[in-house]
């Protein structure tokens, strides 16, 4: 997938994506070396480096990834479907996060700035997310001077909306919620849940550390789709209920409450 969206709409309308993957379409349009090869000899270095920061699983994982993407782009070219460029963007975007997402979602990576940021950041002051997203806007000035402003400014955009889709792959499309409920009548609240949603639910034991009473908090879990419904039901049985909400990425199980 990532490769798709490479062939088939970045590289033919002249966007890039961030990173590794970025300068290598950039170091194709200058030299007569072909683009899978470039991403695979500038990613390997950095793969390596990780070795002993993120560990052999991740390497080899990540190895492959970038391998079977240099493969993918060498076998094409693809037919570039669309000379748009705001189709080519967006649709180019969302493609290679789909394809991004599922590699780091199952333990891998696909390009080494991340690599670099991770190891940089044990050297540097500054965040991961503040490395890498230094790296990819040196990338798109690079871009900038290759292909144009009007290029990069693309580029910049795909990158984000690929970003955007990374995100709900990794995480999750149908994102949960946890909710947390303080309240004097735990038990009723409680049970009220319990035959609303056919489920359970966890009480965990607490205390307040200004009265120092003990608490009983109710913690459930819940769909973005139901949070109206449950806080409606526990202001009605204690207006004075206090509820936080929190969203939860992934939950794995089927039996964390009981």
């Amino acid at each position: 997938m990532a490769a798709v969206a490479l062939e088939a709409f970045l590289v033919p309308n002249r966007i890039i994506d961030g990173g590794v993957v970025g300068l290598s379409i950039v170091l194709n349009k200058l030299t007569p070396a072909p683009l899978g090869a470039i991403i695979l000899v500038l990613n390997a270095p950095f793969l390596v480096a990780s070795l002993r920061q993120i560990g052999r699983n991740f390497l080899f994982l990540s190895l492959y990834a970038v391998a079977s993407l240099s493969l993918w782009v060498s076998v094409g070219p693809l037919r570039n479907i669309t000379g748009d460029l705001f189709l080519a963007t967006v649709f180019g975007g969302i493609v290679l996060g789909l394809g991004v997402g599922l590699i780091i979602r199952n333990g891998g990576c696909l390009d080494g700035a991340e690599i670099v940021s991770i190891l940089l950041n044990k050297r540097l002051p500054f965040s991961v997310g503040e490395i890498l997203m230094t790296i990819n806007i040196l990338v798109f000035a690079v871009a900038g001077f290759v292909f144009g402003l009007d290029r990069a400014l693309y580029s910049a955009a795909t990158y984000l909306i690929a970003y955007k889709v990374i995100d709900l792959i990794v995480e999750g499309i149908d994102e949960s919620k946890a909710m947390f409920i303080i309240s004097d009548r735990t038990d009723d609240i409680a049970q009220a849940i319990m035959n609303l949603r056919k489920g359970g639910v966890t009480i965990l034991n607490g205390s307040g550390g200004y009265s120092k009473e003990d608490k009983r908090i109710i913690y459930v879990i819940v769909s973005r789709l139901e949070i109206a419904k449950f806080k409606n039901l526990v202001r009605s049985m204690d207006e004075e209920a206090f509820i936080t909400i929190h969203n939860v990425h992934e939950v794995i199980g089927k039996n964390l409450e009981s």
